[in-house]
């Protein structure tokens, strides 16, 4: 019986030395949360009391990491790319983190996921999205480095060009869509999380982290989506995805410029609420949306997006909270300098908590209120 229960304890800790070398190599994912796990024993005979107890053999395995993404303005909008660890703090549901890893990302390869809208709704706006989607692509992907691929949705969402670094065929494949049919937008979104931006193609270089980025252009309708706008955020908060939307939208107003009143000049003048839709998805993942004008207007708002994905902050802390209930945690990045509190933080709004899987039970409620 003796040797028996020392084979099993033996076993047990084979378990928890593959555990850690699994941890080491990064074998799981980003946001994992642990429980302690017990080898169950065989009962000590009673002639052998100096033999080790069940709790004695418990090994714990906690394991909690949780990254976020963010970049830095100023008021007038430019990247602040020169702080430091020591000049922020984090808070997850108001309750101060302890910061792990941090560091300035600046060239890390991207895999972006472009979804084009054509349904019916934007018939006359459609070569107007077609520019805007080429003009992003041969702003943003680098060759051998970054990857995308092509989405279009009207009654439900199609993949047209997988991923690739080839911009030219990404641009034919652009250049043939024809408008028709209702908007799926939620779904598109969900789809394009799930299937392609949850596991994309990995770096040649091993250990290399990735930016995932989904581009949405649409005018923000939705009318056929079995998935929900919520489900949608949820989803590509999970995945870890940045959404970057351009709207468009042509509800505008024509102004004077008052610097040279023989120019019109278009301005917005209200927020649809397509617009609205848009500019939810962007604010919940840490990216934004644009409202631009024509499809001149548009080369800015491309810098903006490419310059933001080479300038962005990374960071990575221990959560206070190890509970494994699928809740949404609300973060929060803000200054830890007084002399920086002007300056504007974009990053994603909170993440949710794994559930509960085989092998690691989650907690008791404390109450049946909870």
């Amino acid at each position: 019986m003796t040797l028996l229960y020392a084979g099993t304890y033996n076993l047990s800790m084979r378990r928890a030395l593959l555990l850690t070398i699994l941890l080491a190599t990064g074998g799981l994912p980003p946001v994992v949360f642990g429980a302690q796990q017990q080898e169950q024993k065989p009962p000590a005979p009673p002639a052998a009391p100096s033999q080790p107890s069940a709790a004695q053999s418990t090994i714990p395995v906690n394991v909690d990491l949780v990254p976020v993404i963010f970049s830095v303005t100023n008021r007038r909008h430019k990247f602040v790319t020169d702080l430091q660890k020591d000049d922020f703090r984090v808070l997850e549901d108001g309750k101060p983190q302890e910061i792990r890893f941090f560091s300035r990302e600046t060239d890390l390869p991207l895999r972006v996921a472009l979804l084009l809208d054509t349904s019916n709704s934007i018939r006359e706006r459609l070569k107007f999205e077609q520019e805007a989607a080429i003009e992003f692509l041969f702003n943003v992907i680098r060759r051998q480095k970054d990857r995308a691929f092509l989405m279009t949705f009207d009654d439900e969402p199609a993949v047209i060009q997988d991923y690739t670094d080839n911009v030219g065929s990404l641009r034919d494949a652009i250049m043939k869509e024809r408008a028709g049919g209702g908007t799926a937008l939620y779904d598109a979104v969900y789809y394009a999380c799930e299937q392609r931006l949850m596991n994309p193609p990995k770096p040649s270089t091993p250990n290399v982290e990735l930016r995932r980025v989904l581009v949405v252009i649409s005018d923000g309708d939705d009318t056929l989506s079995k998935h929900s706008r919520s489900e949608a955020i949820e989803l590509a908060q999970r995945a870890g995805v940045v959404i970057y939307a351009i709207s468009s939208s042509t509800q505008w107003v024509t102004a004077e410029d008052e610097t040279d009143p023989n120019k019109r000049v278009g301005r917005k003048y209200h927020m649809e609420p397509g617009d609205k839709a848009l500019q939810q998805m962007a604010e919940e993942t840490g990216g934004r949306a644009f409202f631009p004008y024509r499809v001149d207007d548009l080369g800015q708002s491309f810098q903006d997006i490419g310059d933001e994905l080479r300038s962005q902050y990374s960071l990575a802390y221990t959560p206070a909270s190890r509970i494994a209930d699928g809740r949404f945690r609300r973060i929060q990045i803000q200054m830890d300098r007084k002399e920086y509190k002007d300056l504007i933080i974009r990053a994603r709004r909170g993440y949710y908590a794994p559930r509960a899987s085989a092998g690691i039970p989650a907690p008791p409620p404390k109450s049946p209120s909870q």
